[in-house]
């Protein structure tokens, strides 16, 4: 860059930063303006991109109604467990990893049968769905060793369940300081681990007694 260039792009510098200043265009006297911003988008922050949430921003692994033939939670047992990230298999109920995960080890307890409500759940599936989740806690500690759970079910979409179709429960390990800046202000969640490589060490895990992590 020659000298005169540099000198232009340093006075062009200086003079964005006093709005209100008149200097000489060519077409006649300029008024320099502030930048437009939006009064909603400050921002003195920079963006960490990440494309890849579009898939789930667009809707694209949702299905396309609430019937059991288009629902993922329907479709998954029938398939491989590392293809549907299945950690482990119940008479009722199975568990999965969460394929949006909020934290390394996001799991899923999803009953067999194509149901919305907790209402509409059996005795014996509450109980099954249940005794999964803690089982799911104590391997996730073995694995994972979280400092706590975040532990719930979304009934309706209203109230933020993505597939509000079929009943699941989540069940999201928590570290201290996971709601960093990351998330709070780059709305980003780093997750350091594979979703395959988590669901193969749970799923060893899964048959192991939590005191002795030796298998059954």
């Amino acid at each position: 860059m020659s000298e005169h260039a540099a000198a232009d792009d340093a006075g062009r510098a200086d003079l964005t930063d006093l709005p209100g200043t008149v200097v000489d265009g060519p077409l006649g006297p300029v008024t320099i303006q502030a930048p437009f911003q939006h009064a909603d988008a400050p921002d003195p922050f920079g963006r960490l991109w990440t494309p890849h949430r579009m898939v789930y921003i667009g809707g694209q692994d949702k299905p396309a109604d609430s019937s059991s033939h288009s629902c993922p939670f329907c479709v998954a047992p029938g398939r491989g467990d590392e293809d549907s990230l299945i950690v482990h298999r119940g008479e009722r109920a199975y568990v999965l990893m969460n394929l949006y995960p909020y934290n390394t080890g996001h799991l899923l307890v999803c009953p067999y049968r194509h149901i919305a409500d907790w209402t509409e759940a059996t005795a014996a599936e509450r109980a099954e769905i249940s005794e999964l989740t803690a089982r799911a806690m104590e391997v996730v500690r073995q694995v994972s060793h979280p400092h706590g759970f975040n532990l719930g079910m979304n009934q309706g979409q209203v109230a933020g369940a993505g597939i509000a179709a079929h009943l699941h429960q989540h069940i999201v390990p928590r570290w201290t300081g996971d709601a960093n800046f990351m998330p709070i202000i780059g709305k980003t969640k780093p997750v350091p681990q594979l979703l395959g490589e988590q669901r193969e060490l749970l799923a060893q895990a899964w048959g192991a007694d939590p005191d002795n992590p030796s298998p059954r």
